[in-house]
């Protein structure tokens, strides 16, 4: 009797710590892949922000001086407008109607200094800004102490992509755009003629400038953002301006400037053997200056009005 109630004891412990036993967790599910930016290339549907229209196209000549501006934490991870993630630590920039992606080079006309950087997102939105770059962009060009300077902007070509690059001789896929279409009735290009090298702008686009006169030759060690920061030469003193238009007739000019009123004025620049008569106020020495200014000059009806760069 005492062995069998010995046996019982032990198996009923057994089967106790079997019942105290925690069961096996189960495996863990299969990773969920993550969604992979795809990055195409795309020139752009024409769109409208804040009631000024915007109309992308192929810019090979582009060359414009203005004021950037940088962008930080607040896009980190968000998608850019050709659908890769925006990434402070990266060499890009937004443009509001260069392709994407393409390579242009921003020089810093305050200090010289000068970096390749990828567009591959749309904007800067706010009035006078011609590009907004990356975080580590402008921690190259010393742009982030100060928020904005003053640059010229130089259309290199197109970047690369993960399946190459577009063939120059094939229309590139275009990807949908969450943008509002343009307006049905035919964009009127303005009928006033131009120098060669300036474009002739539909209401809202921005054309390219001449250079500044003393920016000397830049040496480009590559055209593909690497890092790399080149010293140029920069006029040792710039200016800002706010240009409302550039014409080869003076009488176009005159008939501009009477228009919009105010402190504008008329200045010739010889260009390629020929005479551009550009309407423009200035020369304003800070960006909160030409930032008024450009204000009192949009809100006399001028949405084509911009700041640039100059002597």
């Amino acid at each position: 009797m005492r062995l069998l109630r010995s046996v019982l004891a032990v198996v009923g412990f057994g089967l106790l710590a079997a019942a105290c036993a925690s069961p096996s967790p189960p495996p863990p599910p299969p990773p969920v892949a993550k969604a992979v930016p795809k990055s195409v290339y795309k020139v752009g549907n024409p769109y409208q922000i804040d009631g000024t229209w915007y109309y992308p196209q192929e810019q090979p000549d582009y060359d414009e001086t203005g004021i950037a501006s940088w962008y930080g934490p607040t896009f980190y991870g968000k998608y850019t407008a050709n659908g890769e993630l925006y990434d402070g630590d990266a060499l890009t920039a937004a443009h509001r109607t260069l392709p994407m992606p393409v390579n242009v080079r921003v020089t810093n006309l305050e200090n010289g200094k000068s970096i390749v950087v990828r567009v591959n997102d749309r904007g800067p939105y706010a009035r006078g800004r011609i590009i907004d770059l990356s975080r580590h962009a402008a921690e190259l060009l010393d742009v982030v102490r100060t928020g904005t300077a003053r640059v010229r902007v130089t259309y290199l070509g197109r970047a690369d992509l993960p399946g190459g690059v577009p063939p120059p001789d094939e229309t590139p896929p275009e990807i949908a755009s969450a943008l509002p279409a343009a307006p049905t009735a035919k964009v009127e290009t303005n009928p006033l003629d131009v120098l060669k090298g300036s474009r002739v702008a539909p209401p809202g686009r921005q054309f390219a400038m001449p250079k500044p006169a003393a920016s000397a030759p830049m040496q480009v060690a590559s055209n593909e953002p690497n890092g790399q920061v080149s010293q140029v030469a920069v006029p040792a003193e710039t200016h800002l301006y706010v240009q409302v238009g550039a014409f080869s007739k003076i009488e176009n000019a005159r008939t501009l400037r009477a228009r919009l009123g105010g402190d504008l004025r008329i200045s010739a620049l010889q260009r390629n053997g020929q005479t551009l008569y550009r309407v423009r106020t200035g020369p304003l020495n800070s960006v909160e200056d030409a930032d008024a200014a450009l204000s009192r000059i949009t809100g006399a009806g001028s949405n084509d009005a911009h700041i640039v760069v100059d002597q």
